[in-house]
């Protein structure tokens, strides 16, 4: 599976920043890393479609993502006030072309150099997101 990493400047700056300000619906996920347990934190975009809350990864197999398996699904999403916890299940391939298309639509012109770059929906895990309890 493919990666796009960020630059540093994406890093060091407008990510912190989005997390912050919540710039383009920004919100902060924050799960556990696989290797050392401490926080790995990071600005995502949640999407809602037909229903249901998703999370899209637009640089592919990010370290996000394989985060978030390893800790069995369970991360929390951080706005203003407390965390919320939730529960995530991974979208199957087939099913993410529109999921994915909703995510472009909210997220906008941001996001569209991703799909120029690796335009095939396998590239781009998806997860459903449900509200849990603490882990």
């Amino acid at each position: 599976m493919t990666y796009l990493k960020p630059p540093l400047f994406t890093r060091r700056v407008f990510n912190p920043l989005a997390k912050r300000f919540g710039i383009g619906g920004a919100v902060e996920l924050v799960i556990p890393r696989r290797r050392t347990g401490e926080a790995q934190s990071i600005p995502v975009i949640p999407i809602e479609h037909e229903g249901a809350r998703y999370l899209v990864s637009t640089r592919g197999e990010s370290e996000w993502v394989r985060n978030l398996r390893a800790a069995a699904c369970c991360g929390k999403l951080r706005r203003k006030g407390a965390p919320e916890p939730f529960l995530a299940t991974e979208i199957p391939v087939q099913e993410r072309p529109p999921i994915i298309a909703a995510y472009r639509a909210v997220a906008g012109k941001t996001v569209e150099a991703y799909w120029k770059k690796l335009p095939d929906p396998a590239d781009h895990p998806v997860f459903r997101i449900d509200p849990a309890g603490s882990y």
